[in-house]
C-alpha cells in the first residue's frame, strides 16, 4: 500500500488539512563522558567546545574556492565535504573551483577532490561513509542517491532514474506521489544501519515535495516506508530534512518545521519527540522569527551509547549539545550568527570523529570548522 493511498495523507502545501498520522509497522571525551554516564542530565558537566582556528589547512587545495556546502560526512577520521560549486564568478580570477567532493585527513590537509557535477547533480546535500570507505551522495535535486567508491574513481550503485520524480508526471512540477518503489522526489539526507544494512532515506528536503522515510536493502530494493508523526490535529508541515541511526537501532529524523527531532524504531513505530525550543534575541517578529528550524542535522557523539546529540540550530545558528535519553539540552556552543571565527553562516552539515572533534559545514559561509573537546 503506497502512502497516499493510506486514510491518513498529511496536507500539501497548498493547505489542505493534516489528517491523523499514519500507523506504521581522545582521552578528554571519554572522561567527560563517563561523567555523563554516571550522573542525571540535571547534574551533568555542561559539554564544551572550543574552535581550532588552524584547521583545516591553507592553502585550500590547489587554489581551490568553494562554493556553499551543502552537508558533510565523516568516516574513519576522513572527512569528506559537499561543495555545491556556487561561486562569484569574478572571484574565479584569483582561484580555481573546488571540486563537488572534497575528502580532507583529520589533521585539515586536502587529500583529494573528484566528482562530475552532471553526474552528481544539484543541491548536494548529505553523505555518507560506509564501513568499507564508499561514500553514498545525496544530490537533493536529481531524486536519486548515489553510492561511489571511496576515491570517486567508480559509480558503485545508484538508487533511482536521474532526472525522474516520485511525482504524478515524472518532473519535480508533478504531485508528490510517496509511493513504495525505490525513485525519490528531493531527497534530503541518508543513513545506513551497520547491523542490517539497510539504507534509510529521508525523502523531504523542501515543503511541497514527498514527505517520508524510506527504507531500502543493500541493493537498493525498496522494502517499506513512514510519514513523520502527527498527533490528531497537529498542522504543520512535514519536512524530513535529516536522518541517522543510532547503534541501538533507533531511527533520529529532524522534524525541521516543528523544530525537533523524532525518534522511531527500525520498523517506523514512533517512540517519542525531543522538542528543541528557542529564545530568539531580538524581540519576536512572525515574519522572521523561527523561520529556519532549531533541528537540521545532527551527529551523533562517538562512544558506544552515543550519548550525545549534536544539533544544528538555524534558528539560534548555534550547536546545540542534546542529551539523547532525556533530550535536554546540556549546553550550546559557536558563536551565533556572523562570519568571524567561530561563527556561523547558515551552516547546513555537521559531523563528529572517533576523539569527539565537530566539525560543521556552512552554506553561506562557504566554509568548513572545527571544535575540539575541552576538558570538564
Amino acid at each position: 500500500m503506497t502512502i497516499t493511498s493510506q486514510n491518513a495523507v498529511l496536507r500539501s502545501v497548498t493547505g489542505a488539512r493534516v489528517a491523523r498520522s499514519f500507523v506504521g509497522p581522545c582521552i578528554v571525551l571519554a572522561a567527560a563522558l563517563v561523567i555523563l554516564g554516571a550522573a542525571p542530565a540535571a547534574a551533568q558537566e555542561a559539554p564544551r567546545y572550543e574552535l581550532d582556528p588552524l584547521w583545516p589547512k591553507l592553502p585550500f587545495g590547489e587554489q581551490w574556492l568553494t562554493g556553499g556546502l551543502g552537508g558533510m560526512c565523516v568516516g574513519g577520521d576522513r572527512i569528506f565535504i559537499l561543495n555545491r560549486q556556487n561561486v562569484v564568478p569574478a572571484d574565479l580570477d584569483g582561484a580555481r573551483p573546488a571540486p563537488p567532493i572534497i575528502e580532507l585527513d583529520a589533521a585539515g590537509n586536502v587529500v583529494r577532490g573528484w566528482g562530475d557535477p552532471a553526474r552528481i547533480g544539484d543541491r548536494l546535500h548529505d553523505c555518507h561513509v560506509n564501513a568499507d570507505g564508499s561514500l553514498w551522495v545525496v544530490a537533493a535535486g536529481t531524486g536519486v542517491v548515489q553510492k561511489y567508491a571511496s576515491d570517486g574513481s567508480e559509480l558503485l550503485l545508484q538508487i533511482g532514474e536521474t532526472g525522474k520524480y516520485d511525482s504524478s508526471d515524472g518532473t519535480r512540477q508533478g504531485e508528490p506521489l510517496n509511493s513504495d518503489r525505490a525513485q525519490f522526489f528531493l531527497p534530503a539526507s541518508l543513513d545506513v544501519d551497520e547491523e542490517t544494512g539497510d539504507i534509510y532515506v529521508a525523502d523531504g528536503e523542501v515543503g511541497g515535495g514527498n514527505y517520508r522515510i524510506a527504507v531500502l536493502d543493500s541493493e537498493g530494493r525498496f522494502l517499506r516506508q513512514w510519514p513523520l508523526h502527527r498527533a490528531e490535529g497537529e498542522d504543520v508541515i512535514p519536512l524530513p530534512h535529516c536522518l541517522r541511526v543510532s547503534n541501538d537501532g533507533q531511527v533520529h529524523v529532524c522534524d525541521r518545521r516543528a523544530d525537533r527531532i523524532q525518534v522511531y524504531d527500525r520498523m517506523g513505530k514512533f517512540i517519542r519527540n525531543m522538542d528543541l525550543p528557542f529564545d530568539p534575541v531580538t524581540p519576536r517578529d512572525a515574519t522572521r522569527t523561527g523561520t529556519r528550524g532549531t533541528a537540521v542535522v545532527l551527529a551523533f557523539s562517538p562512544d558506544p551509547e552515543q550519548r550525545l546529540l549534536f544539533v544544528l540550530n538555524q534558528n539560534s545558528v548555534m550547536v546545540d549539545v542534546v542529551d539523547r535519553q532525556s533530550g535536554e539540552v546540556l549546553s550550546s556552543f559557536g558563536g551565533g550568527p556572523g562570519r568571524y571565527r567561530g561563527q556561523f553562516t547558515l551552516p547546513h552539515g555537521i559531523g563528529v570523529d572517533s576523539a569527539g572533534n565537530v566539525y560543521v559545514a556552512e552554506q553561506e559561509g562557504r566554509r568548513i570548522q572545527k571544535f575540539v573537546p575541552v576538558a570538564p
